[in-house]
């Protein structure tokens, strides 16, 4: 590990697995002896969690996706600012739960936004804040929102996990396109597994591409 620490984010569908992945690699990394901050988007501080429950709840949709994405960028730079940032420069692991890439999924290929948007979007709130690694955590999208249904049972889908299959299949598309895009940053993993197997391809990508020994030294 260097001084500086390492930025790990989740990226997927809905009903992918992230936030059960996020948790067990977390737990994985704290045997080694590291600090772990583990957090998501949109959200992770205050004003962001924040703008997070104005966009989930659909409150925002008038603003059109443009509005929205503007409002996932604002949400960003206060993470970042907040938890991301301070977190990476004591050396910890910082593990979120989506980050920049959903973004250029949601609101750009499958939202109609030009890239040239997001990009200018992106760079004005990240910054040189990249992610060291990204797991792309993907399943069919009709596989996906499947498990949404049964976990949410009788409660309501959140603004985005209300949309048609179409645009959750183009979600998938532009993730799977994003890795083949940046495969230096990005790793695939099959999510239609039982946790214990994407758990396992997450923790020997983690290893092999931040140099963590995978006997957990």
């Amino acid at each position: 590990m260097s001084a500086r620490g390492r930025f790990i984010t989740f990226e997927g569908g809905e009903g992918a697995g992230k936030s059960t992945q996020v948790r067990r690699l977390a737990e994985r990394l704290r045997t080694l002896g590291l600090e772990v901050v583990t957090t998501r988007e949109p959200g992770g501080s205050p004003r962001a969690e924040a703008i997070r429950e104005l966009l989930l709840s659909g409150r925002a949709r008038p603003l059109g996706t443009l509005g929205e994405a503007y409002l996932f960028a604002a949400a960003r730079i206060d993470h970042i600012a907040e938890v991301i940032e301070p977190a990476l420069g004591r050396g910890a692991v910082v593990i979120s739960d989506r980050f920049a890439d959903s973004t250029r999924a949601y609101q750009g290929a499958a939202g109609g936004l030009p890239p040239t948007t997001v990009d200018a979007l992106e760079r004005a709130a990240v910054g040189d804040c990249r992610p060291d690694l990204t797991l792309m955590l993907d399943i069919a999208a009709e596989r996906g929102l499947a498990r949404v249904a049964s976990r949410l049972g009788e409660a309501a889908s959140d603004r985005f996990e209300a949309d048609s299959l179409a645009i959750h299949a183009a979600r998938r598309a532009a993730f799977l396109a994003i890795a083949a895009g940046e495969p230096q940053r990005c790793v695939v993993v099959d999510a239609d597994r039982s946790a214990d197997a994407v758990a396992a391809d997450v923790w020997a990508a983690v290893t092999a591409r931040l140099g963590l020994a995978a006997g957990g030294g």
